[in-house]
């Protein structure tokens, strides 16, 4: 009996409870077809969708995906705008809604799923380890966390590492590590340093910390006070860092090597080797945030390899555990050795099941073909979408580095998005709503880069009638 098949039998993912799960409030259920397409699409058995015609764009027109989408609204808080489309299964980088209709994933989940859908050696690992030992909490040691620290040292700057569950938790660790240090650092001092730099177009997440780093307005403004004493920047300036990071006054410099959720912007050598050098002299802290653009999406491991400089912290997240949720922060020796048992930690942070997924990942995107084989695959998605949309009136630039690309247009990107969707393409947006993200499967072929890259420039034509209304 195959892993699969064993997972399917085991209480593992009880299929027998989605009726009570989705029991709709008139009584009637869509849950047959929904097994049906989940069993389908774990048998690697799924059927192309039927063509999708662009005037049908705003109609769904199935019962099933309808009764999804009111059930949500009924039972969820409103948080996420929604694409209305209800994904039950995937595979490589396809992924199927309930009417089995097909999409190239250009999201990967919001750059997650680097070995796309249902990876072979991936379910493996999460089936294997889930029938030994899924959750014991830090109370205890565990043979899959030690192991993937001892992977994440060995193949990085870093000396020590720190568990949590998302790149939200990280940032938080990485901020509390940082005033611990700084307290550490200078005993001596009444008021140790405490304040932080951020940059214009960050994104840290969205816990109050995290918040508190990230520059959108609009996401803080309602929640605040958020966490004081921090300082925005113009992202590359170097002058104004320069003048900004004070000894006694600034406690870390938080930064992204490449900006992912602000727009594709990526930062130059000099800009961080500055901010290196102005840290070293004032005392502080330099964290790079690569929760989005690590972990092989450049075509290396660390997005800050490219420029030669290293971190005194390094946050990582999204496609660490493949599509589980789990977060990390890797420090030098020197940072740790101020952090003390019980100053921070986390119940769930580094179980058996998600390390041991994370194992596989980071196994297999270490390899240096494999980043070898993600630089080749940007290089041509970007020669790709020159020739297709670079005439194109309302494409600004076309950026990226490695499977991260940006197209900045001059208009709002979402009719666009909703244009690919309904010609089965999925993507994303960044910026300011004006930046086509394009975050694949780091195992996606150049057969689906010239798909995807023709779907965008078939429904370019959208463009035109948003930029006349």
């Amino acid at each position: 009996m195959s892993s699969l098949h064993m997972f399917l039998n085991n209480s593992v993912s009880p299929m027998a409870d989605l009726s009570r799960l989705f029991k709709l409030e008139n009584g009637r259920h869509f849950v047959k077809a929904y097994v049906r397409s989940v069993s389908a699409s774990l048998k690697l058995d799924m059927q192309a969708p039927a063509s999708v015609n662009l005037e049908d764009s705003g109609r769904l027109g199935f019962a099933e995906s309808k009764e999804v989408m009111e059930m949500e609204r009924s039972v969820l808080v409103g948080t996420y705008a929604r694409a209305p489309v209800v994904l039950s299964s995937g595979k490589g980088c396809k992924l199927y809604d309930v009417e089995g209709r097909e999409y190239i994933d250009m999201t990967s989940g919001i750059a997650v799923n680097a070995l796309g859908h249902g990876d072979q050696d991936w379910v493996k690992a999460v089936v294997e380890q889930a029938n030994i030992l899924t959750h014991v909490s830090n109370v205890y040691y565990s043979i899959p966390q030690v192991e993937l620290a001892k992977c994440l040292v060995e193949c990085s700057f870093a000396d020590r590492v720190f568990f949590s569950n998302s790149g939200t938790e990280a940032n938080e660790a990485a901020i509390k590590f940082a005033r611990k240090f700084q307290r550490f650092s200078q005993p001596d001092e009444r008021h140790p340093a405490t304040e932080f730099i951020s940059f214009s177009n960050s994104f840290h997440g969205r816990t109050m910390g995290a918040l508190a780093l990230t520059s959108k307005e609009h996401y803080r403004s309602p929640f605040e006070p958020v966490m004081p004493g921090v300082t925005f920047l113009e992202y590359g300036n170097i002058q104004a860092a320069k003048e900004a990071i004070k000894h006694g006054k600034t406690a870390a410099v938080f930064v992204e090597p490449i900006q992912g959720e602000g727009g594709i912007y990526g930062a130059t050598k000099e800009f961080l080797q500055s901010l290196r050098n102005a840290c070293d002299d004032a005392g502080a802290l330099l964290v790079f945030d690569e929760v989005q653009c690590g972990l092989g999406r450049t075509g290396y491991l660390w997005a800050h390899e490219a420029y030669g400089v290293a971190p005194d912290m390094m946050t990582l997240a999204k496609p660490l555990a493949g599509g589980l949720p789990i977060g990390a922060v890797l420090l030098t020796e020197r940072v740790a050795t101020a952090i003390n048992s019980g100053d921070h930690g986390s119940t769930f942070a580094g179980g058996p099941l998600v390390c041991n997924a994370a194992l596989t990942v980071l196994d297999k995107i270490r390899k240096p073909a494999f980043l070898a084989s993600v630089s080749k695959k940007g290089q041509y998605l970007k020669e790709l979408l020159t020739q297709k949309l670079g005439g194109n009136p309302h494409v600004k630039e076309i950026r990226g580095f490695g499977l991260i690309t940006g197209i900045e247009l001059d208009v709002p990107a979402s009719p666009l998005v909703d244009a690919c969707r309904n010609s089965g393409l999925l993507i994303l947006t960044s910026g300011k709503g004006n930046v086509v993200r394009l975050v694949p499967p780091l195992i996606i072929s150049e057969q689906e880069l010239e798909c995807a890259a023709e779907i965008l420039s078939g429904c370019m034509p959208v463009l035109d009638k948003s930029s006349s209304n």
